[in-house]
This record gives C-alpha cells, sequence and structure tokens, in this order.
C-alpha cells in the first residue's frame, strides 16, 4: 500500500516504455482512485477499451484545457459525492455502502471503480424499475452525459457482472431488457 493517494490521475495511454491501459490495470488493483485517460487515439474502440479498463472518463487530443478541466472537476465531483446519511442499498447477498463507497458480495469485498459503483448503485436503488441507457447515462455522468458513449454502459455493466460473478444470461444483479436497458436482478440464484 502506498502511504499517500492522488484524488486523481490524468494517464496517457501512450506512454514511452510502458502501455497505460497496463498501468491502469495497477491502478484499479491497487484501489478506486479516479483515472481521466488522455490519448491520440481517440477512436470508439479505443475509449471503450480505456473505460472497459476502469477509467472513468477518456479525452481523445487534441482536446481543449478547458474541457479537460471541466472533465477531471466532474469525475472527482462524482468520486468525492458522498452524503455520510445515505443508506445502505442491498440486494440478495450484494451490499453497496456509498458512505464508504464500498461493494461486498457475501460479505466478501468487491473492488468498484467509483463508476460502476454509481452505475450499481443507480440500478438497485431504482428497485426492479427498467432504466434506458440514457437515465443511466445521466446519473452516472451527469452534464458530461452528452460526451459520453452510449456503449459505455454495457462495457460497464459487463465488468460489473464480471466482478459480481454474474453473466449475461444468468445475472443476479443486473438484468438486460433488450431494446429498452438494465433493471435490477433479484439478488437470489441466477437464473437457468
Amino acid at each position: 500500500m502506498h502511504d499517500r493517494r492522488p484524488a486523481l490521475v490524468i494517464l496517457d495511454v501512450m506512454l514511452p516504455q510502458v502501455d497505460g491501459l497496463a498501468v491502469l490495470d495497477a491502478i484499479r488493483r491497487d484501489g478506486e482512485t479516479p483515472v481521466v485517460m488522455l490519448s491520440a487515439r481517440g477512436t470508439t474502440d479505443d475509449r471503450i477499451a480505456g473505460l472497459a479498463g476502469g477509467a472513468d472518463d477518456y479525452v481523445a487530443k487534441p482536446f481543449s484545457p478547458a474541457e479537460l478541466i471541466l472533465r477531471v472537476s466532474r469525475v472527482l465531483e462524482r468520486a468525492q459525492r458522498q452524503d455520510p446519511d445515505e443508506p445502505t442499498l442491498r440486494l440478495g447477498d450484494l451490499e453497496l455502502d456509498p458512505a464508504r463507497h464500498s461493494a461486498t458480495v457475501a460479505g466478501r469485498m468487491v473492488e468498484l471503480t467509483a463508476t460502476e459503483f454509481r452505475l450499481m448503485a443507480a440500478i438497485v436503488a431504482a428497485e426492479g424499475r427498467v432504466l434506458t441507457r440514457a437515465r443511466l447515462l445521466d446519473l452516472v455522468y451527469g452534464a458530461l452525459e452528452d460526451e459520453v458513449l452510449d456503449r459505455t454502459v454495457d462495457v460497464h455493466v459487463g465488468r460489473l457482472r464480471e466482478k459480481l460473478g454474474d453473466t449475461a444470461t444468468g445475472s443476479r444483479y443486473v438484468v438486460t431488457v433488450r431494446g429498452v436497458g438494465y433493471r435490477a436482478g433479484t439478488g437470489g440464484e441466477a437464473p437457468r
């Protein structure tokens, strides 16, 4: 463990001696520090790879300093937005504690990025109501939702399922409603 942790990391994908995605992976294994990726590679596939790797945002070069400042501010705002009175959310054996930004499944800690945590919390808080991708983008990304790809939600849901031990066809926690969006599962045994 490190003695001091940064509030946020701005990470370039194309570092001189190591791949930025490998650095991102190491950051994610070490904790929940928010990460904004920068890259000259700005295709949809590149952005999806960065977000799927756990980045909280992805900014393609060239960009304006004002845009980067806004995106960093928004990521920090989301990461630090905690209401100490916000109740723990439960779905079967899944518990999300917003005040501690902790997630557990059957008592086992699950490391979620800030974005994954907000996404799962929004789905659980909807209490079975279907949330469209657009609504989830609004809840998770707020004012920057227009800048984020619709496919980003699918990538984060995939990562959530992997971390929570679910599959797309047998999810206890996040159920796909084809052509509409996502809703919370029952939290019980996965359907067969």
